[in-house]
């Protein structure tokens, strides 16, 4: 979930090279013969699936395929991929619309204004629904539904090929599922849907997540968002001490690793959180640097 502006061109160019043909040979397995059974179900829910996309061909039929026996509608926001990710949306009958890339946020939010109904199911095109989550949100609709204005889904990061079993990314509370009349606050990166004074509740509905295609995607996309983060914590003046990105890796690392056992995830574990713990000293680092800058510039 990128684009190249600011910061994140090597975020949003991942795999700009990659053949079209072999992109919709992948979909298409991705998309059988799993997906096939999830569509064999009820009537479609009057819920509105949403995704933003930008080269996202290998992996966008795995998405859109675990909505379709949820969502009335299924909306795709293309911010102009080359890869064929938009045919093969259509292909799977979602609704797709260009809009230039304008930040995670103003994507998102441009993209739940063109629901038609009042809930709406927002993944991102490297997530999917197993089908016992898409049964949860049946039954979900079916009984405590309008007892909430946003539901939390429980994500769960694969990486490597592996489900992570611990740590804080195993089972983090997300908010996927809501009214549609709700919006994300307009931040640069790390954008979030603003619940201010709304009543939101914790389902226990499963939402996977395959976070990166490799290692070297991820750490990419790492990069990105903490360029993004110091620039903006710098424009508000924030400051950071010379040893604060070290002791937050450092207890990123211990919470993770072991209080909360993501040891048991062995290298796959091992790779994520190091990556991850690289990230939050990378950030810092970054705003201690536009911060030396910025003094020496005076």
């Amino acid at each position: 979930m990128d684009h190249a502006h600011a910061g994140v061109g090597s975020v949003h160019a991942r795999h700009r090279d990659q053949r079209p043909q072999r992109k919709r040979r992948v979909a298409r397995r991705l998309y059988s013969p799993r997906l096939s059974a999830q569509t064999d179900m009820t009537e479609p829910l009057p819920l509105s699936g949403v995704v933003i996309t930008f080269n996202e061909a290998d992996r966008i039929a795995r998405c859109i395929g675990s909505m379709r026996g949820l969502c009335d509608e299924i909306i795709v926001l293309d911010s102009g991929s080359t890869d064929g990710t938009t045919g093969i949306a259509q292909s799977l009958g979602a609704h797709v619309v260009h809009r230039d890339w304008d930040g995670f946020a103003r994507q998102k939010n441009a993209a739940i204004e063109r629901a038609r109904h009042r809930w709406v199911l927002l993944l991102d095109a490297d997530e999917w629904l197993e089908p016992d989550a898409q049964q949860a949100v049946q039954r979900l609709f079916a009984g405590e539904l309008e007892s909430a204005d946003c539901w939390l889904l429980l994500r769960r990061t694969h990486f490597l090929g592996h489900p992570l079993r611990a740590g804080s990314f195993a089972r983090e509370p997300v908010h996927r599922l809501f009214r549609s009349p709700l919006r994300h606050a307009d931040v640069p990166v790390h954008e979030y849907l603003d619940v201010t004074g709304q009543r939101v509740r914790r389902s226990e509905i499963v939402l996977e997540h395959d976070t990166a295609r490799n290692a070297d995607e991820y750490r990419s996309k790492l990069d990105g968002y903490a360029q993004l983060w110091a620039q903006a914590q710098a424009a508000r003046g924030r400051r950071a001490s010379a040893g604060r990105g070290l002791l937050a890796a450092a207890m990123y690392l211990l919470k993770n690793l072991l209080l909360r056992g993501g040891l048991v995830d062995g290298r796959a574990g091992l790779v994520f959180h190091g990556l991850h713990a690289r990230y939050v000293f990378r950030k810092y680092a970054l705003l201690r640097a536009a911060e030396v800058t910025r003094d020496v510039a005076r």
